[in-house]
């Protein structure tokens, strides 16, 4: 038997002991799902620094930007007016044109819909009947 091996049955006896002590009965998030970090996006050696910063409360340029579209879509759903949506849209535009420069490849082909798509079907235009 090797030294890990004899490591792994030592712990994994005393986590066995701990669950029928029920100390593991009152921990938080007990019975929820959970949540993983999806890096599988990041480069390897980028990981650590961006859980660093993540843990500091930073985030990584690209959420910030995917943050930024997201918020000037739903913008765009509760604008009022025609003239708001138009500078909605616009903005919107300007977004994906400045995380298109700085990446390699342009960001409708990363993502499942195209924003163009999503965000068409979702201007009401005056005029328009509802369906």
């Amino acid at each position: 038997m090797g030294f890990l091996k004899i490591i792994d049955e030592v712990a994994e006896q005393a986590i066995r002991k701990a669950q029928e002590r029920g100390e593991f009965d009152a921990l938080p998030g007990r019975g929820k799902p959970l949540v993983f970090e999806d890096d599988s996006f990041v480069p390897e050696d980028l990981r650590m620094a961006y859980k660093i910063l993540r843990n500091s409360g930073h985030v990584p340029p690209e959420i910030q930007q995917e943050k930024d579209i997201q918020r000037a879509v739903d913008l765009l759903e509760a604008a009022p007016d025609e003239q708001t949506r138009l500078r909605q849209m616009e903005k919107l535009n300007l977004l994906v044109v400045k995380i298109n420069m700085g990446r390699r490849r342009p960001i409708q082909l990363e993502k499942k819909e195209y924003y163009y798509d999503k965000v068409v079907g979702k201007v009401r235009v005056s005029g328009q009947e509802n369906d």
